[in-house]
């Protein structure tokens, strides 16, 4: 049965360093929950206290209505896959995934029906005699999926559980997990620095930074309604461009975008614009169109991207049906309108995101 986890005001200490500061918020039972950040953003910490496996220096952890705080790891019912599988080497694929059964002193006609329960699930029962040297590294961590899921976990903790696999193989097992997850509806905790990966597989998102969370919040809410700078600059692709806030919008050069947060007038603020809310071309909809020169066309299939110098210097980034570009070429004057953007104070947004017009994924520095 699956069972909510609650951590309040957790906090850790390594030393004089502070890895984790107050961190609170709630993970719903039978949901996927991402704890998403850059490395050394706190998440895997938050993690591994959530396991047992670290003693927090200070708050509270619940898995269901029962205190886990100061519980051993075998007290606690959670299953962990690490990134790097952590699986036997000496341990055929069989053993491997029998092996926390065994330590638990399951009868062996139960061991025996609970591990072919998982390899058929996982998809890996003609491979139950094979050894980890001798399995791809997605099929490792189906491996790795299965053994911890055997004794019937109330929680799944996964730790950056893709991150050493290749692009492709990434996401393959995302959609293999978010499948597996709706059949199963065990609460998992997801910690990623790979935006991609939390958008599609979370029902909620925690971003983390700097040990502090920033936002919780739904995947739409995290990336259409960034509470913060660093959100805003770390979840998904975004242009950066500077202006001053004048009733409601920003006055970036002559054009004059509106912008969806509440920002006080006459302040210095950075405004955050998704490629896919510019609109290029003398018929595009929204208000207040500007100018701008074609300095950089990328095409890549149905989708362009297009770079485009403004009138005051500065570069933003517009990604649209390559379709809609049939009259465009490089050094053509355009017309470009802006729309959902959101604007933060400059004090508040400095170093948290790529210089103005970059049009760049949010780092992880992973």
């Amino acid at each position: 049965m699956s069972e909510p986890i609650r951590v309040q005001d957790l906090t850790k200490r390594f030393g004089d360093f502070e890895a984790v500061r107050d961190v609170t918020f709630t993970a719903e039972a039978g949901s996927i929950t991402a704890l998403l950040g850059p490395s050394g953003s706190g998440k895997s910490t938050v993690l591994r206290m959530i396991a047992g496996l670290e003693t927090p220096t200070r708050g509270r952890i619940w898995l269901g209505d029962e205190e886990q705080t100061h519980k051993s790891v075998q007290e606690r019912r959670v299953g962990f896959v690490f990134q790097h599988y952590a699986l036997f080497r000496h341990m055929t694929v069989w053993e491997n995934v029998r092996f926390g059964l065994a330590v638990r002193r399951m009868p062996k006609r139960e061991q025996r029906a609970r591990v072919e329960e998982l390899l058929d699930l996982v998809q890996l029962g003609p491979f139950r005699d094979r050894y980890p040297e001798q399995l791809s590294g997605g099929q490792r961590q189906r491996v790795a999926l299965a053994r911890a899921l055997a004794p019937r976990p109330n929680v799944l903790l996964l730790d950056e559980p893709f991150g050493a696999l290749d692009a492709r193989v990434r996401q393959d097992l995302r959609r293999w997990l978010d499948d597996l997850h709706r059949e199963l509806g065990v609460t998992s905790l997801l910690v990623t620095h790979d935006q991609d990966e939390a958008l599609e597989l979370a029902n909620k998102v925690v971003v983390m930074h700097e040990g502090r969370i920033e936002q919780v919040g739904t995947p739409n809410e995290i990336y259409h309604e960034p509470a913060t700078a660093f959100v805003a600059g770390f979840v998904g692709s975004a242009n950066v461009l500077r202006g001053q806030v004048v009733a409601g919008h920003v006055q970036v050069g002559e054009h004059r975008v509106p912008i969806a947060n509440d920002v006080a007038d006459g302040i210095d603020a950075q405004v955050f614009v998704r490629p896919h809310d510019v609109r290029v071309g003398a018929s595009a909809g929204g208000a207040g169109p500007a100018r701008a020169t074609v300095e950089r066309i990328v095409t890549l299939g149905w989708l362009s991207r297009v770079a485009l110098r403004l009138g005051d210097g500065q570069v933003i980034t517009a990604e649209l049906p390559s379709d809609e570009l049939s009259d465009v070429g490089l050094g053509d004057e355009v017309t470009v309108r802006v729309r959902r953007a959101r604007a933060f104070r400059t004090s508040d947004a400095l170093g948290v995101a790529e210089p103005a017009g970059a049009g760049a994924r949010g780092r992880s520095d992973a």
